[in-house]
């Protein structure tokens, strides 16, 4: 069936047909339609963080940022879906036209922002839903939320969903909201750390489950950062890390058209970066906490890559949007 539809949605404005996607598989994911999409996965069981995954390969955060489709997602066999990334208030994000595809490449240029509808519409989508499996939420800042107080947003954000993760994801690697990934170093990163991680606690004893908290970082790192990375993550205590976020790099998609659009790069052409940085990271943890794997994961063969890298789940986004969901069977099957 995505085979018949792809060229027609091709034809159309990314953002559009992104838009008309999801209004659809919202649509028909409680109906008999879903049956187009749906489904049947060999179970390849996980456990990672104390939870239990149906199989490794989940999906990316970015696509169902406001979580209106996740028993759709959930149909298709993801072992796990992780919606977001949400902001305390709502926000519409960077001005249009900002979704591009790199057809060439299988890539696609994104400088979206965070748009979303806000925490407190995303809790009620999750409450609405039937899935029953491991939910991740992914967390960030309002873009007029000053830099030194991105923790408030993130505790905001923390505080309202925590009662409905499985897991949730701290996103401080977008390079879509001015100064966010400076986040990712130093002082502001343990200052984040150890105000998250205190909430965590709290959080904990108020509701009498422990909800893992994972950070989300970008690909575009030295190994000097990665080092410093992997050591404010093991002194901080988190619960795992997600590596990597879109790129900046365009050596890979020179002379392509849209190459030279403003916005993360992510696609096939970011196996190589990703695997890299996933590597690396894996070692500098030495086992303190797991990886899981994204970026550039397009068949089984990137996937058992990834995973033989280290890295303990992956997930997929774009890869999905080139080659449908008959990819998420191919893959579980292929593990």
């Amino acid at each position: 069936m995505y085979s018949l539809l792809k060229p027609i949605l091709f034809r159309q404005d990314a953002e559009w047909s992104h838009d008309f996607t999801l209004t659809w598989l919202k649509r028909t994911q409680h109906n008999l339609l879903s049956s187009v999409y749906r489904q049947q996965l060999p179970s390849k069981p996980v456990n990672v963080m104390g939870l239990t995954f149906d199989n490794p390969l989940g999906l990316a955060a970015g696509l169902d940022k406001n979580g209106e489709c996740i028993d759709a997602f959930a149909a298709m066999g993801f072992g796990f879906i992780e919606i977001g990334t949400v902001t305390p208030r709502p926000q519409a994000g960077n001005d249009k036209p900002r979704l591009f595809r790199l057809p060439q490449a299988e890539a696609i240029i994104n400088r979206m922002g965070f748009n979303n509808k806000g925490v407190d519409y995303l809790v009620e989508q999750v409450k609405q839903s039937s899935y029953q499996g491991v939910l991740g939420i992914n967390i960030g800042k309002n873009k007029v939320t000053p830099e030194e107080q991105a923790l408030d947003d993130y505790l905001i954000c923390l505080d309202k969903v925590y009662a409905h993760a499985s897991y949730v994801t701290v996103n401080i690697s977008s390079p879509n909201t001015p100064g966010l990934r400076n986040l990712q170093y130093g002082d502001a990163l343990e200052n984040l750390l150890a105000g998250l991680k205190a909430r965590q606690a709290e959080l904990a004893q108020q509701h009498g489950k422990y909800v893992p908290v994972v950070v989300k970082i970008a690909p575009d790192l030295t190994d000097e950062e990665i080092q410093s990375i992997a050591a404010s993550l093991t002194k901080s205590q988190m619960d795992g890390v997600i590596a990597t976020n879109t790129t900046l790099d365009r050596s890979k998609v020179q002379g392509l058209p849209h190459c030279d659009e403003a916005g993360g790069l992510s696609g096939a052409v970011l196996t190589d970066k990703s695997q890299d940085v996933c590597e690396k990271l894996v070692k500098a943890l030495d086992g303190a906490m797991p990886v899981i794997g994204v970026g550039g994961i397009y068949s089984a063969d990137t996937a058992k890559q990834r995973l033989a890298g280290g890295a303990q789940l992956i997930q997929l986004y774009s890869s999905l949007i080139y080659l449908g969901p008959g990819l998420i069977k191919t893959i579980v099957k292929g593990l």
